[in-house]
């Protein structure tokens, strides 16, 4: 478990100085798909790289403890959930009264789980976004605990919370609905044995996948707002703007055309328009 944690919060690092719009690298220019040219962010390696170069391989790692804590409370919550919520078996698992109780409960468990954890996510969060300014303020989790409650108050732990819970929500609604859809009405039923009954094994990873890509938004704003206005250089102009409320920063964000923000860290196109460090230097 620690393993998948550390390697997942490789990837949660980049990504979230990405997100609060830290581009320490100005664009360079590359090749799209389609092969046509574009100027190009740099992706995850290249920017894992400028963080060695300026924190050493453990800059990587800033953030591991709250992350593990997270993640180990996290999955045992959300199986003691689980358990409580058990569902009598029925004969047609596949009907879509079954979808639903089995959607309820899991819906139920991850809530119950991402609440209990949100404070260990928002600490995270900020320990990863003083890199920007190279700041100390967050150096372990008591300390971390106390100037939260001092300077926020007990919500503090809970900055960001109501669209994360949202996003989770309406992606795993849409994932098994998606999936149910699918399963039923285009592919045909696994007992015939054909190639594409084959393929419902599947469904339910293709149909996550495009529920999180629609629900991105919600994570980006959840993300902006645990970091928002803390004191954090990260979490102020020019990187953020000072946002009021999370409606708010979807409204901000959807008014720049900044809603899909950080959702690649390997193709990165560069918005237009945008001035760079490295164009003002």
């Amino acid at each position: 478990m620690a393993a998948c944690a550390t390697e997942g919060l490789f990837l949660l690092w980049t990504g979230r100085l990405c997100k609060v719009g830290h581009e320490p690298m100005g664009p360079s220019l590359g090749r799209n798909i389609f092969g046509r040219p574009v100027l190009q962010l740099p992706g995850l390696f290249a920017y894992a790289k400028h963080i060695v170069k300026i924190d050493g391989k453990g800059g990587l790692f800033k953030g591991l403890t709250p992350r593990l804590y997270s993640g180990a409370i996290g999955t045992v919550i959300h199986s003691k959930v689980l358990q409580c919520l058990e569902l009598k078996k029925t004969s047609d698992q596949s009907s879509l009264c079954h979808v639903f109780g089995e959607t309820m409960r899991e819906m139920i468990a991850r809530s119950t789980a991402t609440i209990v954890t949100h404070p260990f996510h928002v600490i995270t969060l900020r320990c990863m976004i003083q890199f920007i300014g190279r700041e100390t303020k967050y150096s372990g989790m008591f300390s971390s605990v106390v100037t939260i409650y001092q300077e926020e108050g007990f919500f503090g732990f809970f900055a960001g919370l109501i669209p994360r819970l949202l996003g989770d929500m309406i992606s795993l609604w849409l994932s098994n609905l998606l999936a149910y859809v699918i399963n039923t009405y285009i592919l045909e039923p696994s007992s015939q044995g054909s190639q594409i009954g084959e393929l419902r094994s599947y469904s339910q990873a293709v149909t996550g996948f495009v529920a999180s890509m629609m629900t991105y938004p919600f994570v980006l704003v959840s993300n902006l707002m645990a970091v928002n206005n803390c004191g954090l250089v990260g979490g102020l102009p020019p990187y953020a703007a000072v946002y009021t409320s999370w409606i708010d920063c979807w409204c901000q964000l959807s008014r720049e055309g900044s809603m899909s923000r950080g959702n690649s860290l390997f193709f990165r196109k560069a918005p237009a328009g945008r001035i760079y460090i490295n164009d003002q230097k």
